[in-house]
């Protein structure tokens, strides 16, 4: 099969559904129209259908592998990344000023999507690039901006996050890599990074590394810790990048999927580096980097939604088995109730990410408004939304990626038809950039910790909606108005149970459910606009289907939110197998 990037599907989430149009009363984004918009979608379709697609399958049977210190990535990758810099889209998010496209987020995230679903692997290197870029641009000098930023931007250099060491993976506080000062203002840095996603490669002729290290002087804990860009090359005597800085690939992890993104351990050793932002708030500044590549990681999620479904969709419509007893059937599996049943269930529960994710990157964009006040408003929704989008997306990528396995049935499980494959690349994006748990964390700790100010703004949205749903003629509308509703009673009691513990334990034991149950509520909110705003038949059955087989999981996260602890603890150290 071809894989058809969703341009209409993006067009209506976007124009009609989120009002994406507010985007071009942003002075950042003056003289960005609709047709810009539409213009980028086209060709971002085009060159990710034509020219990326081809490449998905081979990247998973022809990994990279580092061979005496080269790393060599999949055949193909080369021609692809140069007619993907050609067309400048490894700067579409950096600022125009550096050589960037300086396009909004939104755009952004919609390549992404189109690029994730043509070669997951492949993406990820772009998806590091762009938060780099996004890291730099906040935090560091003029200096450091000029040197790096337009080579970023260009594709001549790429970048890399270096967080985790072989005892410091969400505990960041507990890394010891080191830096010391030069005599130059420099530093050398010391140390090892494991899991560094396109750490070494073949495409660009400098890799640029953002490293999280400690300096002597710094207090112990995340406190203590400073982000420093480290290149693979620096500069020679003649001012040439091309003088060896003691970064090395010592080698690739050989992983379950995502087999075409080469994941290094990189060994520093009196490594020159240059400090970004100040002393001791390198958490602070890889903080931007990391809300860019949550957002992006969601996005993956979504990418692996739609070419699962892709992929089930045509299976579904080609097979033939069976006689379903139903009128104007095809005489194919899309016939029988169940298989259309996973059908339908995948499509849901990809406009449902689809949206969510769509409707957090309007959020990033419309922080930079000139009004104080909206730029406040959006800025908080969007870091509210970020580790819903980020979690729920990637967990539901994995379960309709799984549910395409199943419409294949025994073709699935081999290796010939290419589904599992997204099931096997799509798994990692619940895991890396902070798991999914450590985004429930993030929830209900540091995005609560407002009185739940934010997440009742939210409610309110879903509330408007509701209210639409009773004054409609509609009474299918309305059914689904009082099932939102129901759903929205199950949130409000765990929110309100979470904001009243005391210990942050009890909070802590419902984290995930909690956020799934806010994730599958926004879903339908916007399944139910979207039925509410047309008056096409699919919408309006496609939100029916989301709140009779989706919404009543509502209730059993909702209980599980507010299980508690005692459940969690209250077993012998035998039942754990300690002596």
């Amino acid at each position: 099969m071809s894989y058809i990037a969703p341009i209409d599907e993006t067009k209506f989430w976007l124009y009609e559904i989120l009002e994406a149009k507010r985007l071009f009363s942003v002075s950042s984004f003056h003289g960005f129209k609709e047709e810009d918009l539409n213009l980028i979608l086209s060709e971002a379709a085009k060159i990710t259908s034509e020219s990326i697609y081809p490449l998905n399958q081979k990247s998973d049977q022809i990994p990279a592998k580092l061979e005496n210190g080269i790393c060599r990535t999949t055949p193909g990758f080369g021609v692809a990344y140069d007619c993907l810099v050609q067309g400048g889209w490894t700067g579409i998010s950096g600022s125009q000023k550096y050589g960037g496209m300086g396009l909004p987020s939104t755009v952004t995230s919609c390549f992404n999507e189109y690029f994730g679903s043509a070669c997951l692997s492949f993406s990820l290197l772009f998806l590091m690039n762009q938060g780099q870029i996004d890291a730099l641009e906040n935090h560091a000098n003029e200096n450091i901006k000029n040197i790096f930023l337009p080579k970023l931007n260009s594709g001549e250099w790429t970048g890399t996050m270096n967080l985790t060491e072989p005892q410091a993976g969400s505990d960041v506080g507990a890394l010891t890599t080191k830096a010391e000062i030069n005599s130059d203002g420099s530093y050398a840095i010391t140390g090892q990074k494991i899991y560094i996603s396109w750490g070494e490669h073949d495409l660009s002729s400098n890799i640029c590394h953002l490293v999280l290290a400690r300096l002597p002087s710094s207090p112990k804990g995340s406190k203590g810790v400073s982000l420093f860009i480290v290149p693979k090359y620096i500069q020679n005597e003649k001012d040439e990048w091309l003088l060896e800085n003691n970064v090395k690939a010592i080698s690739l992890e050989k992983k379950m999927g995502m087999h075409g993104s080469p994941t290094a351990v990189i060994e520093y050793k009196q490594s020159k580096g240059w400090l970004v932002g100040e002393e001791n708030a390198g958490l602070h500044a890889m903080f931007t980097m990391m809300n860019n590549a949550r957002l992006g990681v969601g996005i993956e999620g979504l990418s692996q939604c739609e070419l699962a479904t892709q992929k089930a969709l045509e299976f579904a419509k080609t097979r033939k088995q069976g006689n379903a007893k139903i009128d104007n059937g095809k005489g194919v599996i899309l016939d029988h109730p169940d298989v259309r049943r996973m059908i339908i269930m995948m499509k849901s529960l990809t406009a449902a990410v689809r949206a969510l994710c769509l409707d957090a990157a309007l959020s990033l964009d419309l922080s930079k408004s000139n009004d104080k006040q909206v730029a406040t408003k959006e800025n908080i929704r969007a870091s509210f939304l970020i580790p819903i989008a980020k979690a729920f997306s990637t967990e539901i990528g994995c379960r309709v990626a799984d549910i395409g396995i199943q419409v294949h049935g025994g073709m699935g499980y081999v290796e010939e038809t290419g589904v599992a494959q997204v099931l096997r690349d799509v798994r990692v994006t619940a895991i890396y950039e902070g798991t999914n748990g450590i985004q429930a964390i993030d929830l209900i700790g540091r995005k609560l910790s407002d009185s739940g100010k934010v997440a009742n703004s939210l409610i309110d949205e879903i509330k408007l909606t509701i209210s639409e749903c009773y004054d409609h003629t509609d009474h299918q509308i309305k059914e689904m108005g009082a099932k939102l509703s129901k759903s929205l009673v199950c949130l409000e009691t765990s929110l309100n149970w979470m904001l009243g513990q005391e210990d942050f334990n009890e909070r802590l034991a419902g984290a995930s459910p909690f956020l799934k149950a806010f994730g599958l509520i926004l879903g339908g909110n916007y399944l139910i606009k979207a039925a509410l705003k047309t008056c096409s038949l699919d919408r309006k059955s496609l939100a029916q289907f989301y709140c009779l087989n989706v919404l009543p999981e509502m209730e059993a996260y909702g209980a599980m939110s507010q299980s508690g602890k005692d459940s969690l603890y209250e077993y012998s150290d035998q039942f754990f197998g300690f002596s």
